[in-house]
Formats: structure tokens, C-alpha cells, sequence
């Protein structure tokens, strides 16, 4: 059987990912911390004999005994409620993390995918944003950890790649979105079907103008998986070009919730993206991927997902301590 390392498993991505390649017959290794995974989206793999789980931090020295394919690097922060609180947490799995799982790449001749973002572009002054835009990052902004973190990311990757021939791939997602994500994690799908759930207002930030592109989680997986599989060593955009305004997507999720909620605007957080939309012509010509599944349906099933959960989990406030982490 392959083996493959999926660091961040037990995130919404990574436990996805566990998911497919277990699917496709390989034997899954596992790794996460918990700082921003939860448990049980891996709690049913716990007796699959093809999984295994390793509770580390991959900020630390990363061993693994025996042969190793394929990693797959998914463990960061991904939502800003999370790198806000843990910023020097968020750069270093992105820096330290990231050296680390090279030299396993490099000492078990693995081939290494690392999930980078559509947040490396920053707030966009291209649209929609192709593979070759260099991107409009504040690097002292307070997204600056968490866009740098991947820069430097996809920095370290290529020198990986040029230098020690390290086989690398490179995946920019954007918006992805479906089950197990988290309620409370501060991002507009499951902030706007959280507060729908709980019956109150829907609060946009800005004037909702501002757009967003949302990829529905099978199929960043899928494109996920056939790029590993390439033989393409830079970076690729996964994602969903089918772009809508907040204030239009607001309204989506009132008549998808069948709720009576109004909206209530706020203020614009500091350098939050106006434009997201990834151009994926690259990946329709490489993998020959593109999404398949529609909006509307992604969207019930995630929804009905968050309706699955219990009074508790809905009404929580603050899902995460980061008390052990904020001073590292």
C-alpha cells in the first residue's frame, strides 16, 4: 500500500482528505495538534486498520518510521478569528512546520503537497486572479501572519523543489466550504448559517459589495488529489469561479434558511479582500478539473449539516482555548 502523511487531519480539510485517500486505498498517517482541529471529525476513522493518528505539533521535529509516499501539509490556521488570537503560532507552522516536512519529503524521497491559499494574492488589484499575480499583501496588517506564513511557504517549497529536487506541489484554495466546518470560526458561511440558526440578524462587513467564490469541499478534494498526482511543481488555484456579493450571498442563505432575519452591516475589518475569484484555467488544462457541484447544493447540505448540531455547539461563543498557545 502507499503511504501518506496528512498533517492538519483532524481539520476540515485535512479529515476530508483522510476521507479520500483512505477511499483510494492508501494508508493514511494522520497528524494534528488540536489547536484548531476537533477530534471527531477523525472519530470514525479510529478503527479503520488503514489510519493511524499521530497527536504532534509539526512545529517540532517530524519522525516517521518506515516508508513514506506522499505528505500532504494542511496543518495552519485557516479562518481570522483563529490567527488573530495565535498569530506567532499561525507563522510558525507555516515556516517552521513547513522546513520541517521538506526534510521528511527530502530524507524519505516523498513526494510533498503544500496547501497554500488564495490569500497570498491579498486584496486583489487583478481579477480574477491567475497563478502569475503577484499579489497586494500588507505584510503588517493583522492578516499579514497568516498571508505571509503561506508566501514564505510556497518560498521554502520551491527552493525545496530547486535546489535538493524535492518532488513539490503547490495548491492555492480559495473558499472552500461543506461539513465539518466549523460554526463559529468566523467565516461568512458558517457565521451567516450560524446566526440564521440561532435567529439573528445576518451581519455583513462593508457595504457587501465585496465578492467571494465558494468551492464546495468534494471538489477541492478532487482537484486536490489529481494535482498531487501531476507532475506539476508550481503553484495551481482550486477553487470555484462562480463569484457573488456578500449582501447577494446574505440573501441566499434567508431564502435557503427560510428565516426572517434582516441584514445589519458593520464595519469592513482591516484589509479584507474586496475581489476573490480564482481564474482555474490552469487546472482545467493541467488536471483536467473543474467543479461540478452547484451552489444551491452544496449549500443544503451544509446547512444541513450545521442543523445536526447540538444546542451546545450552536450556541457556543468561543470553540477554541488557545490559552497553551498564545505565548509561543
Amino acid at each position: 500500500m502507499k503511504k501518506v502523511l496528512i498533517t492538519g487531519a483532524a481539520g476540515f480539510l485535512g479529515s476530508h482528505l483522510c476521507d479520500r485517500f483512505i477511499k483510494e486505498g492508501y494508508y493514511v498517517i494522520g497528524m494534528d495538534n488540536f489547536i484548531t482541529g476537533d477530534k471527531k471529525n477523525i472519530d470514525h476513522l479510529s478503527n479503520n486498520p488503514n489510519f493511524e493518528f499521530i497527536n504532534h505539533d509539526v512545529t517540532e521535529f517530524v519522525e516517521i518510521k518506515g516508508d513514506l509516499d506522499y505528505i500532504l501539509h494542511f496543518a495552519s490556521p485557516a479562518s481570522p478569528i483563529d490567527y488573530l488570537k495565535i498569530p506567532i503560532q499561525t507563522l510558525k507552522v507555516g515556516s517552521l512546520g513547513t522546513h520541517n516536512l521538506l526534510g521528511l519529503a527530502k530524507a524519505k524521497k516523498a513526494r510533498i503537497l503544500i496547501a497554500s491559499t488564495s490569500e497570498i494574492y491579498g486584496d486583489p488589484l487583478v481579477h480574477p486572479q491567475t497563478e502569475d499575480y503577484y499579489g497586494n499583501v500588507n505584510t503588517i496588517g493583522p492578516r499579514g501572519v497568516y498571508d505571509e506564513a503561506k508566501r514564505f511557504q510556497e518560498s521554502i517549497t520551491m527552493a525545496y523543489h530547486t535546489f535538493h529536487g524535492v518532488e513539490t506541489r503547490i495548491v492555492r484554495i480559495f473558499n472552500t466550504y461543506g461539513p465539518r466546518m466549523r460554526l463559529n470560526d468566523g467565516r461568512v458561511i458558517p457565521a451567516f448559517m450560524g446566526q440564521a440558526l440561532r435567529g439573528e440578524d445576518l451581519t455583513v462587513f462593508g457595504d457587501g459589495s465585496q465578492t467571494r467564490s465558494f468551492c464546495y469541499v468534494d471538489d477541492e478534494v478532487e482537484g486536490i488529489y489529481r494535482l498531487l498526482l501531476s507532475d506539476y511543481a508550481y503553484p495551481v488555484n482550486i477553487g470555484n469561479p462562480n463569484e457573488i456579493t456578500i449582501s447577494d450571498f446574505a440573501e441566499e442563505i434567508i431564502k435557503l434558511t427560510g428565516t426572517k432575519q434582516k441584514v445589519i452591516y458593520k464595519d469592513l475589518p482591516v484589509n479584507d479582500p474586496m475581489q476573490r475569484q480564482p481564474d482555474i484555467s490552469l487546472a482545467k488544462k493541467l488536471l483536467g478539473w473543474e467543479p461540478k457541484v452547484d451552489r444551491a447544493e452544496g449549500m443544503k447540505i451544509t446547512y444541513d449539516y450545521f442543523k445536526s448540531l447540538t444546542e451546545e455547539e450552536l450556541y457556543k461563543s468561543e470553540h477554541k482555548d488557545f490559552t497553551n498557545y498564545t505565548t509561543k
